[in-house]
């Protein structure tokens, strides 16, 4: 399905804008863009790999993940997505995409073609070094869930996953982070984090048992938001300040 969207350019030019300093000409060359908007079902592959890229995506609404898969189908989730995160822009001068992006839950996408945006990438660099700042962050991310798969034991990183995503989303605008919307099934809290659902069940119930979050399906209350920052090794100043 495919429809306009009102919103659509404001969340992209929000975006950017909290990534630099977009001046009235950035803000209106972003806002003649050809835009669209798709809905997609929960679990479709939004960008895939080895797939010719045309498009810039951005989030508007609904959740979704960055995985890469190997050889032998075991899947590795490496960052979660909230509304107003662009998903394609590790692309835009690639051409191909080296991983998958599925949605978690049911979501709306905004469209922008990729040659479109490249236009405008050469005639304002402030939204180029906003786009830049945004993969740079990213990348900060990225680093980060390396070392919480490859270092911190199995309750630290359910818990540095949870306080990130809170966090996250607070900043977004989408709520405080100790009433947390959660969207992911344990099984793919456990791509995440380099875990088995199992893992990831008896983790989240030791959580609750010690008092630090209190499930409540889709959201969860995180009751003690310092000590689970404390056991999760979470210091917010890797996402510099990004949403």
């Amino acid at each position: 399905m495919v429809a306009k969207h009102a919103n659509a350019l404001t969340t992209i030019i929000d975006k950017l804008q909290s990534l630099g300093t977009l001046d009235q000409s950035d803000r209106d060359a972003l806002s003649s863009l050809v835009f669209t908007v798709s809905t997609a079902p929960a679990n479709h592959d939004l960008v895939k790999q080895g797939a010719a890229v045309t498009d810039l995506q951005v989030l508007l609404d609904g959740y979704a993940c960055r995985y890469k898969i190997t050889a032998g189908g075991a899947r590795q989730i490496v960052s979660f997505h909230i509304p107003g995160d662009i998903l394609d822009a590790q692309q835009l001068l690639l051409g191909c995409a080296d991983h998958f992006v599925q949605t978690i839950t049911s979501a709306t996408i905004g469209v922008v073609p990729l040659v479109e945006f490249r236009r405008i990438l050469k005639l304002r660099p402030n939204v180029a070094e906003a786009l830049w700042r945004d993969t740079l962050i990213d990348a900060s991310i990225y680093r980060e869930w390396v070392l919480n798969v490859g270092k911190r034991d199995v309750t630290s990183r359910i818990a540095h996953m949870l306080c990130e995503f809170a966090f996250r989303r607070e900043n977004a605008g989408l709520g405080p982070p100790e009433r947390c919307e959660l969207p992911m099934t344990q099984h793919q809290i456990a791509d995440a984090t380099g875990l088995s659902a199992v893992h990831v069940n008896r983790v989240l119930h030791e959580l609750a048992r010690n008092g630090l979050i209190a499930p409540d399906k889709p959201e969860v209350e995180i009751v003690d938001w310092s000590q689970l920052c404390r056991i999760g090794d979470f210091d917010s100043s890797y996402l510099h300040g990004a949403a």
